[in-house]
């Protein structure tokens, strides 16, 4: 008779044993493939359906697996942490990176998981505000994305970012470790506001400020850059264009926009594209009427 239980778990074991031979993985420099391996584990031991089977030895090893790459990660993420802290934080994040890799499509990756431990966000235990309408639901930037905002757009220690929508706090706080720039995150849901602020005070990040405004009543009169990934559609967004081409009457400002607002943007005759316009990718224009 075939043994369901052991036909559920044959993959975790395979899994198991392949994990315990390859050491590698306990090397800091095989983020990619550790990440990869955690995600395996916590999926399978998620799925496996034979409560018995995976409450012995089994599930055991995948445990103490488990805890060991943890443990490899943990380390890391203080290390970086507290090159942050010391001012190095530019070079160890673009460390990870992919040199001349121009990114594209919002998925995230083994970069994303190292940047939410070091960062160390926190998920939001009061409750969340219902979105209005015209308000889209929140969803982070992918840290990639992040750092070709910063190399597409140049920014520097002595610029001011406005990051429109900014959740729990990803672009400024990323921006801010690689430049030295000032980064003002404005953000609508007072949890998401706290949860970054926790995270800019851990790392000592002065230069860092979160505002619990609605982008449509927020002072824009500190920013040169404003970043958008998509935070409001309809009427909001328009209200903020609005508001960001009154701005650009009297000085020189930047938008930067990712995702669906890309093509919105695009079409305003007041701005001008540093390249192509595409949603899947950043987008840097220029104000034409300052």
């Amino acid at each position: 008779m075939h043994d369901h239980g052991a036909a559920m778990t044959d993959p975790l074991h395979t899994l198991i044993r392949e994990l315990e031979q390859d050491h590698t993985l306990e090397q800091p420099e095989r983020l990619r493939e550790r990440v990869h391996a955690l995600d395996r584990l916590e999926d399978l031991l998620l799925h496996v359906s034979d409560a018995r089977a995976c409450d012995g030895p089994l599930r055991q090893r995948a445990q103490a697996l488990h805890a060991r790459l943890s443990t490899v990660q943990q380390r890391l993420c203080e290390a970086i942490r507290q090159a942050i802290k010391q001012g190095a934080g530019s070079q160890v994040l673009h460390g990870w990176t992919t040199p001349g890799q121009s990114p594209v499509a919002d998925g995230y990756d083994h970069l994303d998981a190292l940047v939410s431990d070091v960062l160390a966000f926190e998920e939001p235990t009061d409750d969340i505000a219902s979105l209005d309408a015209d308000m889209v639901f929140y969803q982070p930037t992918p840290a990639r994305h992040v750092l070709d905002l910063i190399d597409r757009a140049a920014i520097s220690d002595r610029d001011v970012l406005v990051d429109l929508g900014s959740g729990l706090g990803h672009v400024p706080l990323l921006v801010s470790i690689c430049t030295g720039a000032h980064c003002i995150g404005i953000e609508r849901e007072t949890a998401y506001v706290e949860g970054a602020r926790r995270s800019a005070a851990s790392l000592q990040l002065d230069q860092v400020r979160f505002m619990a405004q609605d982008a449509r009543e927020a002072d824009l009169s500190r920013g040169n850059l404003f970043y958008l990934y998509t935070p409001f559609t309809g009427g909001i967004l328009r209200q903020v264009l609005d508001r960001l081409k009154q701005e650009a009457s009297h000085r020189e400002i930047r938008l930067a926009t990712f995702g669906p607002c890309t093509d919105i943007v695009a079409a305003e005759p007041w701005l001008v594209p540093s390249c192509q316009p595409g949603s899947d990718r950043i987008t840097v224009f220029k104000a034409c009427n300052a």
